[in-house]
Formats: structure tokens, C-alpha cells, sequence
């Protein structure tokens, strides 16, 4: 047998060291020796550091390495030092949108992204064009498994449903952990529960929610994770001019609220509007029903949208959800009548760190 050809490690660099950065530094760390990957940079919010041949770090002192270092964070400098080489992936563990702008840069330069962000592939037509673009140009992949449900299996499946030449007929599911969770909560099959106000303060105090709940309640989110699900479907590519703002979505946050920027002080003026959602789970009940905030790509009505929806109490999103779980359903012609469904934890950093590390596998297997 001919000798197996060695490959050598993919050059790795790392933007954003926060909560799922920081877990994913670990996880890429604490891989077994040989790894397939060689970490060659670092950037935060204050610091970077760089280094062709792979940084001196370890799982317990990238961050003091990191910290003492003097060299501030330059993302167009590190498009340069990472150009020369051979097999590199940048991953953006931001939520910033001067990180997305760009992607189209690294790729046209032949370097992968591998990323959490959202911004990118639920924005602008114009840039995501751009993404698709430079991606056919070089080569070089852009691998985004963890846009839409953390370390679940979601964006691929559906990427080898397409690319198999299954057609898909909806996508339907509860997309946010938060929404889940506050609405696991608050309507149930039993007659009494809580007021809604009281579960999204839970919410809050359990760090379920941003900051401002208002970002959860709002939608987009939702309305972002549909954006990038739709694009992947040959019908939807080029249907969403502005990503997630041309998705119909029914905001939660009540007229009234809309102006209030402080998270506390919108917790605290929720209950004003308790009876109006006391009401939506009586009627709910009285239908033997259950609400669930779900997002739906349906190709044969050509709707996307992320709206509040009532489910019998025998359906999966009524029956199977506990936490902050996610649940997806995909209807297609060959998963038909039976939908094949992806449940599971849909945010946490240990998981979407998960899904990024399982897309750089993807390009050294």
C-alpha cells in the first residue's frame, strides 16, 4: 500500500475571546497531540497576538499571554499575516458586523471562515453576494453550522438535503432558547400558571435572555436564523434584498415599551401588559392548544415569517420541549409524511463552540 500522505496542520485564528471564544481557545487546546490544527493568532477587543509557525500557549495561559501582550487588535493587519499562508481558517467568535464586512476579504485571499456570527449570511443581499462570490473565486469555504442552533446538526442537514436533490416543502421550529424556554413556562396544558412578566424576569435572572429582553422578544433573532436557513434553499436565494428585516416577524415587545432602553426598567413595566398575554394563553387553552414562538420557512406558500403560534398539546413543540431547547422540523419530499426532527440545547457556549470545532473538521477530514 502507498504510504499515507501527511497533511499538515490547518493554521487557525481566532477573533473574539468572550464566552464562546474562550470555550472554543479550550476546546482546540485540549485536543490530543498530533492535532490537526496549529493555533497562529488570537485577537480581542485589546489585544493580539501572531505567529506563523503557531502561538506558545496553552489552555491555562493563552489568556495571561494574551493580556500582556502590546500589540493592539488590527483586523486588516491580520488579513496580511495570514495571506501567505497555505491552509488557514479565520474564526469570528464576534457578534460584530466590521468582522462579517470582512469575510469576502479573507475568503477572496484564499483563507476560510468558520464562524457563530450571524451578521454576515442574515444581512445585506449585497454582502452575502459577496461571501458566495469570493468563496467561488478562491475556493476557500465559509462554514456557519452554528448560526442557527448552536452544536445541532441544523445548517448542514439542510445544505445535504439540497445538495442530494431532496426537496424541501417547510421548516418549521423554535429557533430561540429564550423564546423557549419563557414560553415552556408560561403556557402549559395545566389550567394556572405564571404571568408573563414573571417568567421573562426568571429569564433574566437566569442569564437566559440579553441584557435588554427586549432583544430577545423582539424577534429578529429568529427572523436572522431564518434569513440564513431560507438562503441555503435555491427558491429563497435571493428573496431576503435586506437578510432578516424582509422576514415578517411579530415583535412581543408591546408598542408602549419600545423606547425604554434599560433592561431592568423594561422588566419592571412588563406587567403592565400581563392581561394582554393572560388572554392570548386563555384563548390558546380553550383550544386545547399551546403558544410557542416558531419560526417557518414554507417554500410551497413562499412565506418566511417568525410569529406566535398555537400548537395542540400532542404536538412535538408542546410535548417534547423542556429548557431552552431548540426543535426543528423539516418537511420535505422525502421526509414526508413524518418530518425528520433536530431537538436539543440551542445556546451555551460549550455547544456552540462544539458546532464551530465540528466545522473545522470539516476541512481537514
Amino acid at each position: 500500500m502507498p504510504a499515507k500522505r501527511s497533511v499538515p496542520p490547518l493554521s487557525v485564528a481566532v477573533i473574539g475571546t468572550g464566552l464562546v471564544g474562550s470555550e472554543l481557545i479550550s476546546q482546540l487546546l485540549s485536543l490530543p497531540s498530533p492535532s490537526p490544527f496549529i493555533l497562529v493568532a488570537l485577537v480581542s477587543l485589546t489585544g493580539s497576538l501572531f505567529s506563523p509557525t503557531g502561538l506558545s500557549v496553552t489552555k491555562d495561559t493563552w489568556r495571561s499571554t494574551l493580556k500582556a501582550s502590546n500589540a493592539k487588535p488590527d483586523l486588516q493587519a491580520l488579513v496580511e499575516q495570514l495571506s501567505p499562508l497555505d491552509r488557514v481558517v479565520v474564526v469570528d467568535n464576534t457578534a460584530a458586523q466590521a468582522v462579517a464586512d470582512l469575510y469576502p476579504e479573507f475568503l477572496r485571499r484564499g483563507i476560510h471562515v468558520a464562524t457563530p456570527n450571524k451578521k454576515a449570511f442574515s444581512g445585506s443581499q449585497e454582502l452575502y453576494d459577496q461571501i458566495l462570490q469570493a468563496s467561488k473565486e478562491s475556493g476557500a469555504r465559509w462554514l456557519n453550522e452554528s448560526t442557527v442552533g448552536a452544536g445541532l446538526p441544523v445548517v448542514q442537514t439542510l445544505k445535504d438535503m439540497v445538495a442530494s436533490g431532496d426537496k424541501i416543502k417547510k421548516i418549521e421550529g423554535v429557533f430561540s432558547g429564550t423564546m423557549s424556554y419563557i414560553f415552556n413556562e408560561f403556557s402549559t396544558a395545566s389550567p394556572d400558571g405564571p404571568s408573563f412578566s414573571s417568567v421573562v424576569r426568571v429569564a433574566k435572572e437566569k442569564g437566559y435572555t440579553e441584557p435588554h429582553p427586549a432583544d430577545d422578544l423582539n424577534g429578529a433573532d429568529v427572523c436572522r436564523k431564518l434569513s440564513i436557513l431560507a438562503r441555503s434553499i435555491p427558491t429563497f436565494q435571493n428573496a431576503l434584498p435586506e437578510g432578516y428585516k424582509s422576514v415578517a416577524n411579530r415583535s412581543l415587545v408591546p408598542p408602549a415599551l419600545e423606547s425604554v432602553t434599560n433592561g431592568a426598567e423594561f422588566v419592571d413595566r412588563l406587567n403592565e401588559f400581563d392581561a394582554e398575554f393572560d388572554k392570548l394563553r386563555s384563548e390558546a387553552r380553550a383550544e386545547g392548544s399551546v403558544l410557542r414562538f416558531v419560526g417557518v420557512v414554507d417554500v410551497e406558500q413562499g412565506v418566511i415569517k417568525a410569529d406566535l403560534a398555537k400548537y395542540s398539546v400532542t404536538h412535538p413543540f408542546a410535548t417534547s420541549l423542556g429548557g431552552s431547547d431548540n426543535i426543528i422540523m423539516f418537511h420535505t419530499e422525502r421526509y414526508s409524511p413524518r418530518p425528520l426532527i433536530v431537538q436539543g440545547a440551542g445556546a451555551g457556549a460549550a455547544v456552540t463552540a462544539m458546532g464551530v470545532m465540528g466545522d473545522l473538521f470539516k476541512l481537514v477530514l
